[in-house]
């Protein structure tokens, strides 16, 4: 079991354990992608394809981010998104839960995943792998 970190001050929500198998699952079911590395992050797990947080897991469960071009998938589902808050249930981050069936299949997951990574991308994600960018355009003069 993957002890939760607590953030107090934060206003996140608590963090939750996340077991071990359940992250080896997920990698492993996402290693078609080649880059995906795992750390911590919003009291759970931030997953990476090189510098960008295309995914989530807390808890037990997987979120992809969403952009544009793959929103429908997860709302034609009725899946949810991910909220930080516990006492603010209507601010969510543009990440949304994973269905199981997808994370079941090993293709599907990559092609889910990597729309995702595309979204991700696409959004710059300042303070969540956009760095580069920022950097990159700040050293530009």
């Amino acid at each position: 079991m993957i002890p939760p970190v607590v953030h107090r001050e934060s206003g996140y929500r608590s963090a939750v354990a996340i077991s071990a198998e359940f992250l080896s699952y997920v990698l492993e079911q996402l290693s078609g992608l080649g880059c995906v590395s795992s750390r911590r992050l919003f009291g759970g797990i931030g997953l990476y394809c090189e510098d960008v947080v295309f995914g989530l897991i807390s808890g037990e469960v997987l979120y992809f981010k969403v952009g544009d071009d793959n929103r429908a998938d997860y709302a034609a589902r009725g899946m949810a998104p991910f909220r930080p808050y516990v006492d603010r249930p209507q601010v969510s981050l543009s990440y949304f839960e994973v269905p199981a069936d997808v994370l079941e299949d090993t293709e599907a997951c990559g092609v889910w995943a990597r729309r995702a990574v595309a979204a991700a991308r696409a959004k710059g994600q300042p303070g969540l792998g956009g760095a580069r960018t920022r950097r990159a355009r700040s050293i530009k003069q």
